[in-house]
């Protein structure tokens, strides 16, 4: 069986199924899929938040147009935690629990399990996010299947999905340093760079903040590295005008997870 008909037997166990829906490559697929094969029993959930960039936001709401599922919003309230503002190395589980917190009341509606886009490269990396999916016994259908992020984007291709080849986009909280305090205004100074670094020209790039966030640490694939070097002008003058104080190029190129080698630094602190 291929990656799509697995994901497509793995979701046809499911009576209803809540998708957190970022609009990303794996969510989208598999909110197509559960669309395809449960119809009105899936809803497609997108938590807003200032960690969602805007721009993924749009893309998330045009690309459920497009593909004419049920997808509404909710606003999640992780800024507002302060074991998330911390930012120590349980970040992503206080968001996951946010998000737990706002979908679990439409799932016992819809008499639905929360699914999340996980798939099976996924799972080596540092994700304490998934330690909150299974205390809240959301289900991945796509570890369940075992598919890869090269059969996810396999798959979206051949259901000719415009996300087969989209870059990762993780949330804008994974930019900021762990251990200075994720807020509001530094998401939105990321934001904003980004924004300008791309409209440059760089389509995958990630500007890491540091110092509190005074500091633009950019990322780009290391075959543009030499390209942005070009630009430093108007690079720096992209993380200026976004609220940063300096701006740097990461000459060992963009690598996901990155700021993963900073939590050795932190203290020990497991959440429950």
């Amino acid at each position: 069986m291929t990656g799509l008909e697995r994901l497509r037997a793995r979701v046809g166990t499911e009576e209803a199924l809540v998708v957190a829906f970022s609009g990303g490559v794996d969510s989208a697929l598999l909110a197509v899929v559960a669309h395809q094969v449960l119809g009105p029993k899936m809803l497609a959930v997108t938590a807003v938040s200032p960690s969602l960039a805007t721009e993924e936001r749009k893309q998330a709401k045009r690309f459920a147009r497009e593909h004419g599922f049920a997808h509404v919003e909710v606003c999640t309230d992780e800024a507002d935690r302060p074991e998330y503002a911390a930012n120590d190395g349980n970040r992503c589980y206080h968001c996951k629990s946010a998000l737990f917190d706002a979908l679990e009341p439409l799932a016992a509606t819809l008499g639905a399990r929360i699914a999340l886009g996980t798939n099976v490269d996924d799972l080596g990396d540092h994700r304490p996010g998934q330690r909150a999916a299974a205390q809240r016994g959301a289900v991945a259908p796509m570890v369940d299947a075992g598919l890869t992020k090269d059969e996810v984007r396999e798959a979206s291709a051949a259901l000719g999905l415009s996300t087969a080849d989209k870059p990762a986009a993780a949330c804008l909280a994974s930019r900021v340093a762990y251990g200075d305090p994720v807020t509001p205004e530094v998401l939105a100074r990321i934001e904003r760079a980004e924004a300008a670094v791309h409209a440059l020209g760089f389509p995958v790039c990630r500007v890491r903040a540091h110092g509190q966030g005074t500091v633009a640490r950019l990322e780009v694939p290391a075959e543009d590295i030499d390209r942005a070097a070009a630009h430093h002008a108007e690079i720096d003058a992209a993380g200026r005008d976004a609220g940063f104080d300096f701006c740097a190029l990461d000459m060992a190129g963009f690598s996901s997870g990155r700021m993963n080698v900073l939590l050795p630094l932190l203290p020990t602190r497991t959440a429950s």
